[in-house]
């Protein structure tokens, strides 16, 4: 699998998502970046387990992508975190991030992968990036593909 475009798929994946009137439009990016425009939504660190069917045919990763929301009202900024790690509906980045798989008997991805999961939520608590603090929490994506 090419981690790059994945991890960039991902990313476009998670753009689809729709806030609530009045929050800022969710930005993405498929790297860690420098700083962010709350809210961000962007992948970060990936374990790859190699050689899960024989002859280099299928690997298996785990990307965990990583969501801030800035801090000006605590509690509207959790309400904002909470519809983003909701399992359904307009801003549930796991519906946003699914939907990218495809229809049945499709690649992932457009092609990138075989299949992806988002597995869990993990790490809801405040987080500091560049020096600026944010709540926010991650994502575990399961993303099996060619090796």
């Amino acid at each position: 699998m090419d981690m790059s475009a994945v991890r960039e798929a991902i990313a476009a994946a998670a753009r689809t998502v729709v806030l609530p009137a009045g929050v800022a439009k969710l930005t993405c990016s498929g790297y860690v970046p420098d700083a962010v425009a709350a809210p961000h939504f962007f992948t970060a660190d990936y374990t790859v387990d190699f050689d899960k069917a024989m002859g280099r045919a299928l690997d298996e990763v785990e990307l965990t992508c990583q969501i801030l929301v800035g801090i000006a009202d605590d509690k509207a900024a959790q309400r904002i975190l909470d519809a983003l790690l909701a399992g359904s509906g307009p801003a549930s980045l796991k519906a946003a991030i699914e939907a990218a798989r495809g229809a049945p008997g499709d690649y992932a991805l457009g092609g990138l992968a075989h299949d992806l999961h988002v597995m869990r939520v993990q790490g809801y608590r405040w987080y500091e990036h560049q020096g600026a603090q944010y709540v926010g929490a991650q994502l575990a994506v399961k993303i099996i593909g060619e090796g």
